[in-house]
């Protein structure tokens, strides 16, 4: 419900000029060719201004890298787009609006870089929000069944402007299309040798990051809560999966 809220009001607020003129950088030049009217250049005003502001100019980055993933491989499928819109859960009201920015984010001359680092600015304290924004990129790489090397040198790439490092982008691909990316341990981005206590903590650790609650609470835009909570549930059962095998493997050796 808090996807369709926010959907429904972000485009009566873009409409009715009350908010997205003040947007600026690529993503408000980007929304300026959506609804035909003049964008404020300044890319500072992208990284203040309301709080309305910002998550207009947060889903409309995300809408556009969203794009620029789908076509990363040349060309954008039926089930890419398919798992744009169940990432964003958008309103079959919105969806002409929503399908505007997407069809002219693939189209425009900007790079998705520039996308990328407006994002990486306005979020720069969020960094649970940019991971979810990486997982909503992966899912759409992963939808039409494997992921090009293109689509992978683009998340790479966003996830360095998103500042993570090396080891950490490397954990993030090989977690989700390494040599066993449904390996209960690889979703949880730890070694199989960890002892119990340990991975406890991680795992507590994950569930507290990716909670719906915590994430709300943190000022998350709602727009990656479903995100979070398909990462959540994930989280929840290879937890499951490894205490019950370590507990069937230490019931056989006794």
């Amino acid at each position: 419900m808090l996807w369709y809220l926010f959907f429904m009001s972000i485009w009566g607020k873009i409409i009715g000029g009350t908010a997205g003129l003040a947007l600026g950088g690529p993503i408000g030049a980007l929304l300026g060719l959506t609804v035909g009217a003049a964008v404020d250049a300044s890319v500072s005003a992208a990284t203040g201004g309301s709080e309305n502001t910002k998550q207009i100019t947060f889903t409309i980055g995300v809408i556009a890298l969203s794009a620029k993933m789908a076509k990363a491989d040349g060309q954008v499928t039926r089930q890419e787009v398919d798992a744009f819109k169940t990432v964003f859960r958008v309103p079959q009201s919105e969806m002409v609006n929503v399908g505007k920015v997407f069809d002219l984010a693939r189209q425009h001359t900007a790079g998705f870089d520039a996308y990328a680092r407006q994002l990486a600015t306005l979020m720069k304290n969020h960094r649970h929000v940019l991971s979810d924004v990486l997982e909503a990129l992966m899912f759409i790489a992963k939808s039409d069944g494997h992921v090009h090397p293109n689509e992978l040198n683009f998340i790479r790439a966003v996830a360095k402007i998103f500042y993570y490092t090396p080891v950490e982008i490397d954990s993030f691909v090989h977690r989700h299309v390494g040599a066993d990316p449904e390996c209960p341990y690889t979703v949880l981005g730890v070694k199989p040798d960890i002892d119990d206590k340990t991975l406890k903590k991680k795992y507590r650790n994950l569930v507290r990051e990716s909670h719906p609650d915590y994430l709300i609470a943190q000022g998350v835009p709602s727009d990656m809560i479903a995100v979070a909570t398909r990462r959540a549930a994930e989280i929840n059962t290879a937890y499951d999966e490894i205490v019950k095998s370590r507990s069937g493997a230490a019931n056989y050796a006794n």
